[in-house]
């Protein structure tokens, strides 16, 4: 069957490009390798529960957000539930701190854990710097530029506030600490560490102040549940593509890219798929080693990052037959001795909605726990049972379950990440931010100038779904303005 696209996996950013392509009436076929869509961000079903693939919360749907721009644009309808409190911390001295996601409310939250010292005018600071990132990013969709229609379509979108947030990609979010005399809190610096690493895969130091600011705060814009998991985002966009003539083929692992004289072609064990335009939605490390142009791989080798630059995920899928009275879904725990084996100094929580059967029957919950491995290529984890106790400790020293609870229980490492993902090193998270890589170096849509884009989490704008949502309206963007 002939199709205009073919998208190389079902990851958000390849569901939100295939979404806009299709509404404009191309015929689009997403290759998926696994049996459920979604990449990274999914649902995954074993023993009767459904599961997430990692702990995570869904943000993007306020005003001047990617994730409120694509529905717009499309009509889909999502299972959501908001949240009325995103997030709590569990920090290293005992104490609990709730994100909660009124600005004042949380000012008031972080003066009493952290003391009154600074912390009014930085976070009034980064959510500031938040929203303007956000608004920018939809006025540019031409960024980063990579020719001289880019930067005419970014001059013809350019709007005064824009120019405010350049000298934040200069600065790191060490320097904005330092700004506000908070970098000799320790309790504080600990706590953005921690808070970075999940949004940003890095510490202050190496974050820039745009993404930092904006990762921090993104507890104070509207945090989601979607209903049945997270597999719904996905299966969402999946109906839509079926309305608009198109569709996502699953078991379909693409080994091959190849540029043709008219369009281009992806080898697959099922049969090989035939376009005028291709995206890969896959990290750039298996982009680079997929594309069949030496041209083309020897000018994305630059951007490519090695393990140790990179990080994996040690998870847990547990089921509970009950859960203690936790009003809060999600929570970051802290370890400041560090877990036994890999080292990392905190673990993300996701539990269940109680009032979400589909995952788990009536009086029953799932839970997600996920924590960092870098340099996952380098470390192998033999036992799990090691780690997977001193976070179970963790949980029930806190009261965030009881071993006795249990019901099933299956960790994973970021071995078992490659096989569900074919992912290079097992990545999570896409390409952490560094400093020396500032927004505009990041690695453009445009992957032979040809007819071949690239989306995802290590292309900009970075991790997280709303950002490969937003690089999945970029990508749709510019294959259109390139060609129609």
């Amino acid at each position: 069957m002939q199709y205009d696209v073919i998208l190389i996996g079902s990851g958000f950013g390849s569901l939100t490009a295939a979404a806009l392509l299709a509404k404009k009436g191309l015929k689009v076929v997403v290759l998926e390798q696994a049996k459920y869509p979604g990449g990274c961000a999914s649902s995954y079903k074993r023993k009767g529960y459904w599961f997430e693939t990692g702990a995570t919360t869904l943000v993007g749907l306020d005003e001047h957000m990617p994730l409120r721009h694509l529905l717009n644009e499309t009509g889909i309808e999502l299972p959501l539930i908001k949240l009325q409190t995103p997030m709590q911390v569990h920090l290293p001295d005992g104490q609990l701190l709730t994100r909660y996601g009124n600005l004042e409310a949380w000012i008031k939250e972080a003066e009493r854990v952290f003391g009154a010292k600074g912390q009014r005018p930085f976070w009034q600071h980064c959510y500031r710097v938040s929203q303007q990132v956000w608004r920018t990013s939809l006025e540019q969709r031409s960024f980063p530029f990579s020719n001289v229609r880019d930067l005419w379509q970014a001059i013809q979108q350019f709007r005064p506030h824009q120019s405010s947030l350049l000298p934040g990609a200069f600065r790191t979010m060490q320097n904005l600490l330092r700004r506000y005399d908070l970098l000799d809190n320790k309790l504080f610096t600990d706590f953005v560490n921690e808070q970075l690493l999940i949004t940003a895969q890095n510490h202050l130091e190496e974050v820039n102040e745009l993404f930092g600011a904006t990762a921090l705060c993104y507890t104070l814009f509207g945090n989601y549940y979607v209903e049945g998991g997270m597999i719904g985002l996905a299966r969402a966009l999946e109906l839509y593509l079926h309305s608009k003539g198109s569709t996502i083929l699953y078991r379909h692992h693409v080994n091959k890219i190849i540029p043709k004289a008219e369009g281009y072609e992806t080898s697959c064990m099922a049969g090989n798929y035939h376009a005028r335009f291709v995206i890969s939605g896959i990290p750039l490390n298996d982009t680079y080693l997929l594309f069949q142009d030496d041209k083309v791989r020897q000018k994305l080798k630059p951007y490519l990052l090695p393990s140790e630059k990179l990080n994996g995920a040690f998870t847990m899928a547990i089921a509970l037959r009950k859960v203690p009275a936790i009003p809060v879904l999600h929570h970051q725990v802290h370890v400041p001795e560090g877990l036994p084996l890999i080292g990392s100094k905190s673990c993300f929580v996701s539990y269940s909605h109680p009032a979400d059967e589909f995952r788990a029957k009536a009086g029953e919950r799932v839970v997600a726990i996920s924590t960092h491995v870098p340099d996952p290529a380098a470390l192998r984890i033999d036992d799990k049972r090691q780690l997977q106790e001193a976070i179970l400790a963790k949980m029930e020293a806190l009261g965030l379950l009881n071993r006795a609870d249990i019901l099933y229980l299956d960790a994973a490492t970021p071995g078992a990440w490659i096989f569900w993902t074919q992912r290079a090193y097992g990545m999570v998270g896409g390409y952490p931010q560094y400093r020396d890589i500032k927004p505009w170096q990041m690695k453009d849509a445009r992957l032979d100038h040809k007819g071949a884009y690239v989306c995802g989490d290590t292309v900009y704008p970075g991790q997280g779904i709303v950002g490969v949502c937003l690089s999945g309206i970029i990508s749709a963007n510019k294959l259109l303005r390139d060609h129609f």
